[in-house]
């Protein structure tokens, strides 16, 4: 909106304005501002809502360990869209056919992980239990989500790309390698199922993995705002033409933009991290981690990034892994387990770490993972 006012008074001619990291710079500002001024009356209303959250694991010493996180609200995940939406709304070209799609991702997350939130308190009060949705509900609807971004996005590169007749510059279905020049220095190119197939695995995988990191105060919202500075960076680099070329990246046109929403994503992730830092205030719950993780991921697929997200989101990867694997192995032994519990951050916890301590470990090693992300931009 900002922008759109600023481009018709001042014509095009400030560059600040037009410079999508700027603007990323000035999202992280406002999308802090809005979660930090607004976080106090939005705890207050979903204690109102009797929004508690109750811990419920299937270990005793864990349930003991997290018993003083009784009736902490959850759901603050709505808040941090809200202050995500406000300042993509404000900064962002909403022109670009990127943003559009990802407001639909966020809402489709955002719904999904709410209703999964209220079932889950709903049958916490009725019968003690908190499954809330079945694993393969809400995989169903993260896959039907890729699906449908996985047509779109490519159906937009084949419109950008293809009338040119430019073939060695269908950046928009290249997949990059970290580390390696490729075909067309880059990587390898993919066919239309591989690039379908490519997005459901990258947008359900990432929202699950999310949703997994966040079971200890401050850890999910900490490690998402590492990964979002590291993709704000990456997508200011894929809108760039000239940037693009000489890091010898993808350049996808109006990608830039997305470097608003990262910015965004980073300011709402700090500014919930002030009330959810231990002893955590408030929960985002499911509302805010599925479409946190569902956002990285689009970013990362319209970017042509796929494989670098495996090392930004080192520690969202480890924590999804360390449940496929307590899982697999109980199966196959008949009950026995690799860890303690999973995912692996009460693992440690169980271990004799403190919450604070596991937090803070997860905190640099996510901070290693990025440094090592950006690094491999010049190994290239």
């Amino acid at each position: 909106m900002l922008f759109h006012l600023l481009d018709h008074y001042f014509e095009g001619a400030n560059y600040f304005y037009q410079n999508p990291l700027f603007r990323a710079i000035i999202a992280i500002l406002v999308a802090f501002l809005v979660v930090w001024m607004l976080g106090p009356r939005f705890i207050r209303a979903l204690m109102h809502k009797k929004m508690g959250d109750i811990p419920d694991f299937d270990h005793k010493a864990l349930n003991e360990l997290t018993a003083h996180k009784a009736n902490v609200p959850t759901g603050g995940g709505m808040l941090m869209m809200f202050a995500i939406f406000v300042s993509v709304l404000l900064l962002a070209n909403l022109k670009v056919y990127y943003i559009h799609l990802a407001f639909f991702t966020m809402l489709w997350l955002c719904i999904l992980g709410y209703i999964d939130d209220r079932v889950k308190l709903r049958d916490k009060a009725k019968s003690g239990s908190r499954d809330g949705l079945k694993f393969y509900q809400k995989l169903l609807f993260q896959i039907g989500l890729g699906v449908v971004l996985g047509i779109f996005i490519y159906w937009r590169g084949e419109a950008t790309f293809l009338p040119a007749g430019d073939v060695e510059r269908e950046h928009f279905r290249i997949l990059t390698i970290p580390f390696f020049k490729g075909d067309y220095f880059f990587g390898i190119l993919l066919p239309p199922w591989a690039f379908y197939a490519i997005t459901v695995i990258v947008v359900s995988g990432t929202s699950n993995a999310v949703n997994l990191t966040d079971g200890m105060d401050g850890l999910a919202s900490g490690c998402v705002a590492l990964c979002c500075f590291v993709f704000m960076l990456l997508a200011w680099v894929a809108g760039d033409e000239r940037v693009a070329e000489y890091m010898l990246y993808p350049h996808i046109p109006q990608a830039g933009e997305l470097a608003v929403l990262c910015g965004a994503m980073m300011g709402s992730c700090l500014g919930f991290l002030w009330y959810n830092c231990h002893p955590a205030q408030v929960f985002m719950g499911d509302t805010g981690s599925l479409p946190l993780g569902g956002l990285i991921g689009l970013v990362a697929i319209i970017i042509r990034q796929e494989l670098m997200l495996l090392i930004v989101g080192g520690i969202f990867v480890i924590e999804a892994c360390s449940v496929m694997m307590q899982v697999g192995y109980f199966k196959m032994t008949g009950g026995k387990r690799i860890f303690r519990v999973a995912p692996i951050h009460h693992h440690f916890h169980l271990g004799g770490w403190t919450e604070t301590q596991v937090v803070t470990r997860f905190w640099l090693m996510a901070i290693l993972f990025a440094a090592v992300a950006l690094a491999t931009t010049k190994l290239r």
